[in-house]
């Protein structure tokens, strides 16, 4: 993508209402001053909040932002220019139950107050296989314990992912770590069982994945 294009969806994402670009400065100071009002002061409703950590192009979270209308939706992503397509298909489309925020992951318990959030789907993120990347996987131990702090006490973690190396690592750290795994399967498109939500809504990458054949696999689970 030209810089001329990125610019252009920077500022196309500045006149969108549901796209929010706080500065590290402003995040980090707690000046954020949507966390923890979510319901009360940007979707006006009670409704569960179900967070996509890591969100690329928005398509996870608009394709279920348009499948379940009763609960709602944030995409997070550092990177506006590729979730200005889910945030202006969300806004094509009158989806009020979906937003969108460009920050770090690693800022989330500064985004959303204590026990804020439903439910987190991780899709397709970056496996980090060099062991000194391993501090960036999004399933270590150091990032579960981030999750728990906006998780609600029964909150749900999912994670979908084309890398056999990140399934496994992660299984591992939850069986190793007394997390409870609700769900496993390594191959979720070869498996009758596997839940609609998982095999429903595929993103730009997974259908590039399918096509080369390599299998999807899916954790759902729940932080101790």
């Amino acid at each position: 993508m030209g810089s001329k294009n990125k610019l252009k969806r920077f500022k196309e994402n500045a006149t969108f209402d549901n796209v929010f670009q706080p500065t590290r400065e402003e995040v980090v100071g707690n000046e954020f001053a949507l966390k923890g009002n979510w319901n009360k002061d940007f979707f006006k409703n009670n409704q569960p909040i179900v967070v996509e950590l890591g969100c690329g192009k928005g398509e996870y979270s608009v394709g279920l932002a348009e499948r379940f209308p009763d609960k709602n939706f944030i995409g997070i992503d550092i990177k506006g220019a590729r979730f200005w397509r889910g945030a202006k298909t969300a806004v094509e489309n009158n989806y009020t139950n979906v937003a969108f925020v460009r920050t770090q992951i690693e800022l989330i318990n500064h985004i959303f107050g204590e026990k804020e959030v439903d439910e987190i789907w991780i899709t397709f993120p970056d496996p980090q296989i060099k062991y000194k990347r391993t501090k960036h996987r999004m399933t270590n131990s150091d990032f579960l314990q981030l999750y728990k702090k906006i998780l609600k006490p029964d909150g749900i973690v999912n994670l979908k992912t084309d890398s056999e190396f990140m399934h496994g690592y992660t299984l591992g750290l939850l069986h190793g770590e007394g997390h409870e795994v609700l769900y496993a399967n390594h191959n979720v498109y070869h498996n009758e069982g596997s839940p609609e939500v998982v095999t429903s809504i595929q993103t730009f990458y997974e259908k590039q994945y399918l096509e080369k054949d390599k299998a999807i696999t899916y954790i759902k689970f729940k932080i101790k």
